[in-house]
């Protein structure tokens, strides 16, 4: 199914959903489904935010991509028990949620997950999740496009690697030649070994006839392709790039002068994003004027306990109060923020 298919996919939906997805639905409604708020099963849920991910409303559409990254796997794990699922479902999980190792292990066991969609997952993937891929020896071996793939995944160790068939380069002669692109010290001089613009213009071209997905493309590119697909790409690119496990890669996406703050907030409640993202963001001051990226980053994992404590005081006293009795925060974090609901209190009644 080519990318233009899949926004017209036709989907059986039951009556709740259709009753948000519906063109003509109130707003408010398609809203308060986007940001999680309305009781729906979780088949209905992943349902409506497949829908509502692709809404023309860019509010709707935000909310809609933020809760479908942090809905909690307990809710997404059992959906993927249903056998009816849609494809094009289980291909918006691995989009949005290629770091959730555990909800990553269930799409590949999921009958109706594509071959698209897994050779999607096994270029994206942890470690980890291409662990759980390597396991299913009759799939690879029915699809060798998988192995490739996963052998070409930055993520891949060399056990793994070595258990899917590769083997060792021969070492290069001193001629000038180019060192093993997948190791970190070479990628800088890959970055002028890749193909010429025009060469990767027409690259894309010829991918785009083919109906290949951008997801598609991205698969055979160089390291030092991607980071220019990174550095100039539109928004599809940059949602795309910003999964890659090379660090390279992810910081070029930041660096892309057309980044918007929405999409920053979408990276910084990413709680898989590494420690040299979040120090991006950290340095950007435009960004850090954003409120709801830094009450973001006062619950990311990644963010450092002195940078998190100077934006507590900054939030609203709502913000507040959920942060001083959240679990999901570290303690320091959290006594924090009931000494800084205390100190307002007292002035409030002062």
């Amino acid at each position: 199914m080519t990318r233009h298919e899949s926004n017209t996919v036709r989907l059986k939906v039951s009556a709740d959903v259709a009753r948000i997805v519906t063109p003509g639905a109130p707003r408010d409604v398609q809203l308060a489904a986007a940001r999680g708020t309305l009781p729906l099963a979780g088949k209905d849920l992943l349902t409506v935010l497949f829908f509502l991910c692709s809404s023309q409303d860019a509010e709707i559409k935000q909310a809609a991509v933020a809760s479908l990254c942090d809905l909690p796997g307990s809710i997404l794990v059992p959906v993927l028990r249903d056998q009816s699922l849609h494809p094009q479902l289980l291909e918006l999980l691995v989009r949005a949620r290629v770091g959730d190792a555990d909800l990553m292990g269930a799409v590949i066991m999921h009958p109706a997950t594509s071959l698209k969609t897994l050779i999607s997952l096994a270029g994206k993937a942890s470690h980890e999740v291409l662990e759980r891929l390597a396991g299913h020896e009759n799939l690879l071996a029915q699809n060798p496009v998988l192995i490739e793939t996963m052998i070409a995944n930055p993520a891949a160790e060399k056990a793994l690697k070595y258990k899917l068939g590769w083997s060792e380069p021969e070492p290069c002669e001193p001629d000038g030649s180019q060192p093993d692109s997948t190791d970190d010290a070479g990628e800088d001089d890959d970055m002028d070994e890749g193909r010429s613009q025009v060469e990767l213009e027409s690259l894309m071209a010829e991918a785009e006839q083919e109906n290949l997905s951008k997801y598609q493309i991205a698969l055979q590119l160089k390291v030092a392709e991607k980071i220019k697909m990174a550095l100039t790409g539109d928004k599809e690119w940059r949602s795309i790039l910003i999964k890659e496990s090379n660090k390279l890669v992810q910081a070029a996406v930041m660096k892309n002068p057309r980044i918007s703050d929405g999409e920053v907030l979408l990276v910084a409640k990413n709680k898989t994003s590494s420690d040299e993202i979040i120090r991006t963001i950290l340095l950007n001051k435009d960004w850090l004027k954003n409120y709801e990226i830094r009450k973001a980053l006062v619950t990311h994992p990644k963010t450092p306990i002195p940078k998190a404590l100077r934006f507590v005081s900054s939030l609203a006293m709502k913000d507040i109060k959920n942060l001083a009795r959240s679990r999901q925060v570290s303690n320091i974090i959290a006594t924090a923020a009931r000494k800084e609901l205390e100190l307002r209190i007292k002035k409030a009644g002062g």
